[in-house]
């Protein structure tokens, strides 16, 4: 929580998963400094005890002991394979968010965060969640590498030029959080910090209700379809002369060079900014590709759109 006073030794523990993060931080702590205690004081210990004392002095030989050796190849095995499996779990989990998860896209930019609700409402470097709800967030970048980092929910991902990525989290305690970015990414990267504001579901919603949203970025992203004339090739019949976009995302199809992918996110937008990259199998590369025309928050509307297209008609296309 943000604070004025003493700078503490780890950040809040405000997330359903910072717990369990802190826990096996401790873990791996723990078991190093109790390693490196003990190699220390077996060192220290044996260059006391059989120090050389005579000049004539000669080490007598030794032949080992089978069970020691076992002994201590087989605790750092298990002590290796736990940090390894409870990290992997932790892992995993972290990197799928769970399918309730209501939706936020942030674009990192020199030096803001641009944030943007599913119900229209616009931030910048401030980003307002309800608590006990599962918040995803999908990371887009316009310029360079970025990182979008909330310790206090001990999460953190890359925002990368070119692809989006995901993380999630959801928040347990109200209150104001630092949001920073953890890559260096230009000479006011020191400056490009924001605040998340945890807050109980009923006050989120009023300040939902008190927003200025006047259109979601569904609603955006049907504009921008109608705008470049995506219906004009894009029929939900399939007479087009592309693919129809209808039930699209989580299909898997088929491109011309042979290869099956499953569309996601990152498919879509490639297919927007550089069409001739994975073309649908039974189509001609006809589509032009949209590198630069739009803006890195227009590719999240525009995908947010086809993503909605769950058998309604597109809009009509025409002049």
């Amino acid at each position: 929580m943000l604070s004025s006073g003493s700078i503490p030794l780890f950040p809040p523990n405000a997330s359903s998963v910072s717990t369990e993060m802190d826990l096996l931080y401790a873990f791996l702590v723990a078991v190093s400094a109790f390693f490196t205690v003990v190699v220390v004081v077996a060192l220290v210990y044996c260059t006391i005890k059989y120090r050389r004392k005579h000049p004539a002095d000669v080490g007598a030989d030794i032949h080992g002991s089978l069970i020691l050796e076992l002994v201590w190849t087989f605790i750092p095995f298990v002590l290796s394979m736990i940090m390894f499996g409870w990290g992997a779990s932790l892992f995993y989990r972290l990197s799928r968010p769970p399918k309730d998860s209501m939706e936020i896209t942030v674009v990192g930019k020199q030096w803001m965060w641009k944030v943007e609700h599913p119900e229209g409402i616009r931030e910048i470097n401030e980003l307002h969640v309800p608590v006990h709800r599962n918040v995803q967030i999908t990371l887009g970048s316009e310029d360079v590498i970025h990182d979008f980092a909330i310790p206090a929910f001990r999460v953190r991902m890359d925002a990368v030029p070119g692809k989006l990525t995901t993380l999630w989290f959801n928040a347990t305690e109200v209150g104001q959080y630092r949001i920073y970015c953890d890559q260096y990414c230009g000479t006011r990267h020191s400056a490009m910090i924001g605040v998340v504001y945890a807050m109980e579901p009923q006050d989120y919603a009023a300040w939902l209700a008190g927003g200025k949203g006047t259109m979601t970025p569904v609603d955006l992203g049907a504009q921008l379809f109608t705008q470049f004339q995506c219906s004009t090739c894009h029929k939900p019949d399939n007479t087009g002369r592309g693919p129809s976009l209808t039930n699209l995302v989580g299909r898997t199809v088929a491109l011309t060079d042979g290869r099956k992918i499953v569309v996601d996110d990152n498919y879509l937008r490639e297919s927007i900014v550089n069409s001739q990259a994975k073309v649908v199998q039974g189509y001609q590369p006809l589509m032009p590709a949209f590198q630069g025309l739009m803006s890195e928050e227009q590719l999240l509307q525009l995908v947010a759109y086809i993503k909605s297209l769950d058998g309604q008609a597109a809009p009509a296309g025409g002049k």
